[in-house]
Order: C-alpha cells, then structure tokens, then sequence
C-alpha cells in the first residue's frame, strides 16, 4: 500500500484529489494539509512514502516544504500544481523533488505518477520535459551553474544513463536505448546518484540538461 500525504490549500481541489486517490487499490490517503507547514509537521508525524505537494500555500510554499521534506527524508515529493515552467518547476526539483506534474493531468495518469514515484522512479510530465528541455537548449552555456568536473566519477555508460535521464525517459525507455536489462538501468542510476550526491533522478535529469550531456 502506498501511503499518501495531500498538501493543497484548495479544500475543493484537495477533496478531489484525495478522492481520484482512494479509487485506487493500492493508494492509502494519510492525511491532508492546507499549507506548506502543516505538511512538513504532517510528514514528520505520519511518515508517509509520497507527498503530493502544491507549489502555490500560505505560510510556507510547496517549494520550501519540499526542500524540508527531502533533507529529513521523510518522504518522496511529487509536486502537482497549475504552473508548468518558470522558477517554481526548477526550484521544486533543485529541491529534491522526485516528480513533477500539472494539476490538468488526467485522473488515471495521477494516481499512475503516484506509482511511478513510489517505485523510486521521478517523473516529469510529459509538456513540462519538453519545454524544460527547450529552456536549457535555448539557455547560453556560460549561465549555468554546475561543475562539469562532477561527472570526473561516472563511467561511460553511467554518462549514458545521465543523457538518457537528461531527456526525460524511463528506466524502461533507457534499457531499450542502451540495450540492457531494466535491472541493470536501475543500478546505474543509483550508483550515478549515489557519485554525484543527488536526491533524484529528476535532479539528475536537471544536472544532464544544464550540463549538455548527449549520449556519445
């Protein structure tokens, strides 16, 4: 069972997505909070596995109460709001955040997100890696901030993986790019997060796209 914390100041949006939620067999609604704090406190109380996070609360907003909730590790953070590219979507997964979603999502592709991150896979939704991936390509090289030298560490084929992870794909679209087993993708991920001190792939994907990795 997947056990879910809802932190949407919306009471209508809030009851409708905790609704879509408990549809599905194996997703549990722990709780629900109106603001960034209260799920903080919520998270640290009921250690849920996922936090559905807006971005937009009072008192604290989603992005803060993401970074909070990732340095504890009390949860993964899938953020869901109505805004899909400006500072808020890189700063929810600068934050940490293991996935990235817009509130027009349908209800099935929610609750599979939902899945997808419990499993320890991030997700951006489609548009919003399309238009992420447009942002950096169109972004001048000289204004990023990450150290190329990080990458020092990673093998040839962990680069391939981060290339793969910097366009957005699954772990089963990179086994069938790289022609490897799932298994083994999910090894190199860990092993590549684990080399460069990164909470998520989703922050992986981030750091490929800042950097222009391409696969060789």
């Amino acid at each position: 069972m997947i056990r879910v914390l809802v932190a949407e100041d919306q009471s209508a949006v809030r009851a409708g997505l905790v609704l879509i939620l408990r549809s599905a067999p194996d997703v549990e609604v722990v709780g629900e909070a109106a603001d960034g704090e209260q799920a903080v406190a919520m998270a640290r109380e009921l250690r849920p596995d996922l936090v559905l996070m807006d971005v937009q609360m009072p008192r604290l907003d989603g992005v803060s109460a993401t970074r909070q909730v990732v340095a504890e590790r009390l949860a993964d953070v899938l953020v869901l709001t109505t805004f899909d590219l400006d500072e808020y979507v890189f700063g929810a997964l600068r934050a940490g955040a293991a996935g990235f979603l817009l509130k027009n999502t349908e209800a099935r592709d929610l609750i599979e997100a939902v899945r997808t991150v419990a499993r320890g896979e991030g997700l951006i939704a489609p548009a919003v890696t399309r238009r992420l991936i447009a942002e950096f390509a169109a972004k001048p090289v000289r204004e990023t901030t990450a150290d190329p030298s990080v990458l020092d560490s990673l093998t040839r084929r962990e680069r391939e993986v981060l290339a793969c992870l910097g366009e957005g794909l699954s772990n089963a679209d990179i086994a069938t790019r790289l022609d490897m087993a799932e298994a083994t993708v999910k090894t190199h991920v860990s092993r590549l997060l684990g080399k460069l001190e990164l909470r998520s792939r989703v922050q992986a994907a981030v750091l490929a796209q800042e950097l222009g990795i391409q696969r060789g």
